[in-house]
């Protein structure tokens, strides 16, 4: 029977310079599967916990030495025997070893790490591709999942764009959206909102996507610097970090953009926001800044976003109130629900208990798939399998500190997720994604994205 014979980490670093943790599984087959945990800036407070060293001496004290100690005098000896093809097995041992709610104890950079190069080992046992690997495990997941009448369906409407949607089990291309202008946390606060996307929604295949994509960022880019903007720098997720008025002028300039490549605003090309509103909710007001200095309520909030999905061709707003905010999330799910994917980053974490509280309270109808919020690959298929049965679109994402590891391509694709949100398309850790997309696009039977 294959078994997991070794497991060995490394400190290396992510695309800021930042310390993460490098896992590789070893099997009694010869086989490996190694993995590099991405780096998170932007956090929400249910997210699962990395462990760093805490030492002012080295890197600021973001070292991960005791994350690889870890893995490598407590987590090893639990796995080895193990059969690395039984994800769950795997997972259940890792989350029972810590032993805390978000890790804390051991650091979800180490249990991630060690989970995700077992599925990496367990594809290579298999001999089939990872993305394939994780259709099987998606899919076992789901019928694991309590179909019982006390699961809630929330009374939530969804946008006219079903491609969004997973269908069934077998693995699909996913609708890319791509940073094109960054804010936030994401560049040094240029803007309120982290990042204006844009979706190439009319792409008959995920290459012409990919093809659209960099035609509009070229075109945005000389746009910028006819208007005197910055326009060869960028943010952590490669996107441009003008410091321009508002969200508003934002948005226009993106949409001129896709005029200026010869495409149509909506019917081809959409676009996204993500607005990371929990960066500047007070607890009680969100204080936005620039041209749109102003102290607003959630209602008031709310309504903001709204004028902008009625000025401009937004087809998906992540994170437009707080994450505790629910009393105004449930205000702009009853608003705006059926006009844009209204999705849950901070306010669901991947986190299935989260994503069933939203369920019973009938806020957004979109759920954000980052694997380090929860820190297992069985936790994420577990909350996906959630979102499914409830018909919420969901999102694989990447984060602002990423390394050159491609699994999430392989997560999107074989989890049937509707979408994936890499970053830009100017840093080789996010190329490595959108190029690893391209070679598997001729192993997936071809549909309109």
């Amino acid at each position: 029977m294959p078994a997991i014979t070794g497991v060995i980490a490394r400190e290396v670093l992510d695309s800021r310079g930042m310390p993460t943790v490098e896992v590789k599984v070893h099997t009694n087959q010869g086989l490996t599967g190694l993995i590099p945990p991405e780096k998170w800036a932007s956090t929400g407070h249910a997210e699962a916990l990395e462990l760093r060293d805490g030492d002012p001496q080295r890197y600021d004290g973001r070292g991960v030495l005791k994350a690889v100690q870890h893995v490598q005098q407590i987590i090893a000896p639990a796995v080895i025997g193990m059969d690395p093809r039984q994800q769950r097995e795997v997972d259940d041992r890792l989350k029972k070893l810590d032993g805390t709610p978000q890790k804390s104890k051991l650091g979800a950079n180490a249990i991630l790490g060690v989970s995700l190069a077992a599925a990496h080992a367990g594809a290579a046992v298999e001999q089939i591709p990872l993305f394939r690997h994780i259709a099987d495990i998606n899919q076992k997941t789901f019928e694991m999942i309590d179909l019982s009448a006390t699961l809630p369906i929330p009374a939530v409407s969804r946008p006219g764009f079903p491609q969004f949607l997973q269908r069934g089990f077998e693995p699909s291309m996913p609708m890319p959206m791509v940073n094109l202008i960054s804010g936030g946390l994401h560049a040094g606060g240029q803007l309120d909102f982290q990042d204006f996307l844009m979706m190439p929604v009319g792409a008959s295949s995920y290459a012409e996507g990919l093809e659209w994509t960099v035609r509009v960022f070229r075109r945005l880019g000389e746009l910028l610097k006819q208007a005197g903007y910055e326009s060869a720098l960028v943010a952590d997720e490669g996107g441009y970090g003008p410091k321009l008025k508002s969200p508003r002028e934002a948005c226009t300039l993106i949409v001129s953009a896709i005029e200026a490549a010869g495409l149509q605003p909506r019917e081809q090309v959409a676009l996204a926001l993500d607005v990371a509103s929990s960066r500047f909710y007070d607890g009680q007001h969100y204080l936005l800044s620039g041209a749109d200095t102003a102290k607003l309520t959630s209602s008031q909030m709310v309504d903001y976003l709204a004028d902008l999905v009625a000025a401009f061709p937004i087809v998906s707003i992540e994170d437009g109130l707080a994450e505790e905010d629910w009393s105004g999330w449930y205000e702009l799910t009853r608003r705006l629900s059926r006009k844009v994917w209204l999705v849950g980053d901070d306010l669901f974490a991947t986190n299935h208990d989260r994503l069933l509280r939203g369920l019973e309270q009938s806020v957004a109808n979109s759920v954000l798939i980052k694997v380090n919020q929860i820190g297992t690959l069985s936790e994420t298929l577990q909350t996906m399998a959630l979102a499914r049965r409830a018909g919420y679109a969901t999102i694989v994402s990447a984060r602002s500190g990423e390394t050159e590891d491609t699994t999430i391509a392989d997560l999107a694709v074989g989890s049937n997720a509707g979408q994936i949100k890499i970053g830009s398309i100017t840093r080789s850790e996010r190329l490595a994604k959108y190029n690893q997309l391209l070679r598997l696009a001729p192993l997936i039977p071809p549909r309109k994205l």
